[in-house]
């Protein structure tokens, strides 16, 4: 199950960036979403801006989607645990004072 949604994602991914290039920006950039000077083009420029615009919103949310099951899917098989649940460890105490003099090394 994992690794369709992983497959999904990365074609996403890429669709995602596709179609994100082909947009035409301020400055032009690649811009080759159509819209070129002439009438008898397939699509005006602003219905191309339309299009791919909306192609990004809807292949961004389907990225986000499969991210979140993603993630769901990575933590699920864990168990929530609080540190208060646990008992307390048992602390070895060193004693307050040595328990008799000590005797000089014989060499």
């Amino acid at each position: 199950m994992t690794a369709v949604i992983i497959v999904i994602h990365l074609i996403l991914a890429i669709a995602l960036v596709g179609v994100i290039l082909l947009q035409r920006s301020e400055g032009g950039g690649l811009g080759m979403g159509g819209g070129g000077g002439g009438m008898g083009g397939f699509m005006t420029g602003r219905a191309a801006a339309n299009m791919l615009t909306r192609a990004t919103a809807v292949i961004a949310a389907l990225f986000m989607l499969t991210s979140l099951s993603l993630a769901i899917l990575a933590g699920g098989d864990r168990e929530s645990r609080s540190i208060l649940d646990q008992p307390p460890a048992a602390v070895e105490q060193e004693p307050a004072e040595p328990e008799g003099p000590s005797a000089p090394l014989a060499r």
